[in-house]
């Protein structure tokens, strides 16, 4: 049994190896989610949903949070009335102490690492946070190849999006 300190040297090092390995694999990983997108198997929603969990069973992310480090959420106008809710606050004050409005106009954090990330890698607003972190890495949402874009970009922050997209093309086969 690894003790805290080997895990979060290990966690630390994929990490730190994650955006090169995602880079690498980019071109291939393009190609393979363009065919896919073209002629996606019938029993792909099947396939990602048991990848996911056969992922997850040996992935905490507590051991990780990078996603909470380095990217935040968009919050939609339920995220943002339920936490307000949560915290006590009117949906206005949550939104003036906490969000901004980006470049395509949704309202994502001020800034990372998230506001509501504990140096225990734990979320104080867990119970009740934004649906985009309920879902991430998205990797067993229906319809999997139709957020192949998305998909790309999060191999390079969570090690357990990189691990299922690599299981991922050796059971689907890249050709």
């Amino acid at each position: 049994m690894l003790s805290f300190g080997q895990i979060f040297k290990r966690m630390d090092q994929i990490l730190r190896e994650l955006p090169k390995k995602a880079k690498d694999k980019q071109n291939e990983n393009k190609k393979f989610f363009a065919k896919l997108k073209k002629r996606p198997p019938k029993n792909l929603d099947y396939i990602m949903q048991e990848l996911h969990e056969e992922e997850f069973e040996r992935t905490d992310c507590l051991d990780c949070a990078n996603c909470c480090k380095t990217t935040g959420p968009l919050f939609t106008r339920a995220d943002i009335e339920r936490i307000a809710k949560f915290l006590r606050q009117k949906p206005q004050a949550f939104i003036e102490a906490y969000l901004r409005i980006d470049e395509d106009s949704d309202y994502v954090l001020q800034q990372v690492p998230c506001t509501f990330l504990g140096a225990d890698n734990y979320c104080s607003i867990y119970d009740v946070r934004p649906k985009a972190c309920r879902e991430f890495p998205h990797t067993d949402r229906k319809k999997f190849q139709q957020i192949s874009n998305l998909t790309l970009k999060n191999v390079a922050i969570c090690p357990a999006a990189f691990n299922i997209v690599e299981k991922m093309k050796k059971n689907i086969g890249k050709g």
